[in-house]
C-alpha cells in the first residue's frame, strides 16, 4: 500500500454535522478533497448550498440533509435518509455545537439543557445509530469534535465545558467497546479558531493580545487547519488509533 492510498478516501461516504460554516465546512471540504462523498448536515438547507457547491466543484458528490440536532428525536430519520441516499455511512464527523456564556450561579437551566443536548446527547445518538451499521460492516471512522475545554474548565462556560469534557470521555468509552469491532472512534480538540463562536474574542484587542501570548504559533487557527487532522483520522493511516484526542491548537496545550 502506498502512502497516498493510505490517506485516500475515494468512494467513502462521510456525514458531517454543522457543515455550513467554520470548522464543519473546513472538514467537509477537506474530506471531499481526499475523495469522499459528503452528506452535509445543518439546521437550514440554504446555509449548506455554498459548502455543497464548493465540494461538487472538486468532483465528488455532496447532498444536503437539513436537520436540527437540538430535536434529538429526528436523528434516526437523518441516519435513515443518509443511508438510503448513499447506501452506507463510512465516516461520521460530529461537529455541530452551540454555547452559552453566563456565570454559573445565573446559568439558565433551559440553556444548560440546550447546550448539552446539541453538544453531547446528539453526538451520542448519532454515534450509536451510525455505529450500528459500521459494526455490522466491520469498520468505520467516527470523529468527534472536542475542545480545549475538554481539558480545562473555562470561565462562564459551564455547560460547554461539561459537554466537551463529556465528548472526550464518550470518545474513549466508545473506542473501548468498538475497537475490537473495527470501528475507530477518535476526537479532534481545536484550539482557538477564527469562527463565529470566537468572534467576541477576535473583536477585543486586549483579549486577542492575551491569547497571542499563550499560543506558541502566534496566531489563531482557521477552519482549514482542521482538514488535515480529519482526513488523517478518517483514513487507513489511522487504523491503529483508538480513543485519541488530537489537539490542533497552535501549541496551546504545550505551553
Amino acid at each position: 500500500m502506498t502512502i497516498s492510498s493510505l490517506f485516500s478516501l475515494d468512494e467513502q461516504v462521510a456525514l458531517v454535522t454543522g457543515a455550513s460554516r467554520g470548522i464543519g465546512k473546513g472538514i467537509a471540504v477537506g474530506l471531499a478533497g481526499a475523495g469522499a462523498n459528503l452528506a452535509l448536515v445543518a439546521r437550514s438547507e440554504s446555509t449548506l448550498i455554498e459548502t455543497q457547491q464548493e465540494i461538487q466543484a472538486i468532483g465528488v458528490q455532496a447532498k444536503i440533509f437539513p436537520c436540527d440536532l437540538s430535536q434529538t428525536e429526528v436523528i434516526s430519520d437523518l441516519v435513515e435518509a443518509v443511508s438510503a441516499a448513499y447506501g452506507r455511512i463510512d465516516i461520521l464527523v460530529n461537529n455541530a455545537g452551540t454555547t452559552h456564556r453566563d456565570s454559573a450561579v445565573d446559568f439558565p437551566e433551559e440553556r444548560w439543557d440546550d447546550v448539552v443536548r446539541v453538544n453531547l446527547k446528539s453526538v451520542w445518538l448519532l454515534s450509536q445509530q451510525v455505529g450500528r451499521g459500521m459494526i455490522q460492516r466491520g469498520g468505520g471512522k467516527i470523529i468527534n469534535i472536542a475542545s480545549l475545554l475538554s481539558f480545562s474548565g473555562g470561565i462562564r462556560t459551564a455547560a460547554y465545558a461539561a459537554s466537551k469534557g463529556g465528548i472526550a470521555q464518550l470518545t474513549k468509552a466508545l473506542a473501548n467497546e468498538w475497537a475490537p469491532k473495527g470501528v475507530n472512534v477518535n476526537a479532534i480538540a481545536p484550539g482557538y479558531i477564527k469562527t463565529d463562536m470566537t468572534s467576541a474574542i477576535l473583536n477585543d484587542p486586549v483579549r486577542v493580545a492575551e491569547f497571542m501570548d499563550r499560543i506558541p504559533a502566534g496566531q489563531f487557527g482557521t477552519p482549514d487547519d482542521m482538514a488535515g487532522a480529519a482526513v488523517f483520522l478518517a483514513s487507513e493511516a489511522a487504523s491503529y488509533i483508538h480513543g485519541h484526542i488530537l489537539t490542533v491548537d497552535g501549541g496551546w496545550m504545550a505551553r
